[in-house]
């Protein structure tokens, strides 16, 4: 990306800001080669075998972990003009695989398919009826026993440093401003500021904390005592706990529910 390619970049115009994070998206959809795998319309405990795959990472145009499939609403673009399409599982620079996935839909997945299932920072993205729609598929699409890890941004963590003032949006600035440096100017001090931004910033839709989660997990059929709040890249596997990223952990709730 040329230097700039994101200006400008008003913080205080969510609306302005949000075309400005679709451009950065699809900048960050490119990638040098895409080889097709298989086309099915729905995907299988064979498919995965196949591939050598275990679980789903959504939200993630390339994804860390050897044996995911990552997946994201967007589509895919090689150098070559090559494109992603639905029902269609593509290998990406040889280094992950990939297919388009739309979670306010149902996912083109059988039933007791997959061991786990990891998502950062997504379900604030949708309503909350869209979120425990979206639960409701990722435990249908689990294995019984299989592992759902979740994180979003917990509001719980802004409103008390809001009534608080407890040092934490100073340092959550600072901490996005050296992330930021170079492409988005610093972002404001004001607490009301950084407190708004939450909710109307990066297309945020509904907000969450840990009780709201519960409700969300319970509502698509997770068992209560089957959930449990969890640390950054700890977890029951560590494998899937380790795709948790660094930048935005102080903000973040982490937890898993069993299938």
């Amino acid at each position: 990306m040329a230097d700039g390619a994101l200006r400008p970049w008003n913080w205080e115009d969510p609306q302005e800001l949000a075309a400005t994070v679709d451009r950065f998206t699809e900048d960050l959809a490119r990638v040098e080669k895409l080889s097709l795998e298989l086309s099915a319309a729905v995907l299988d405990r064979s498919h995965f075998d196949r591939l050598g795959l275990t679980g789903i990472e959504f939200a993630a145009f390339k994804t860390r972990h050897p044996q995911a499939l990552g997946t994201d609403l967007v589509s895919l673009i090689a150098a070559d003009g090559a494109r992603t399409g639905p029902g269609q599982v593509y290998r990406i620079d040889d280094a992950a695989y990939f297919a388009e996935m739309d979670i306010t839909g149902t996912l083109p997945v059988a039933d007791d398919t997959v061991d786990w299932v990891y998502a950062e920072h997504l379900i604030e993205h949708v309503t909350l009826h869209a979120g425990i729609a979206w639960l409701t598929e990722v435990r249908r699409i689990l294995r019984p026993g299989g592992l759902l890890r979740l994180t979003t941004p917990d509001l719980r963590v802004y409103a008390e440093s809001y009534v608080n003032d407890d040092g934490f949006f100073g340092k959550h600035r600072r901490r996005m401003n050296r992330a930021l440096s170079g492409v988005a100017p610093a972002m404001p001090e004001r607490g009301a500021f950084m407190f708004n931004q939450l909710f109307y910033v990066y297309g945020h839709r509904w907000l969450y904390d840990l009780e709201e989660l519960r409700h969300a997990l319970t509502s698509a059929g997770f068992a209560e005592d089957a959930i449990a709040v969890r640390a950054f890249r700890e977890g029951a596997r560590p494998d899937v706990a380790e795709l948790d990223q660094v930048l935005r952990n102080d903000e973040t709730i982490y937890v898993e529910a069993v299938a």
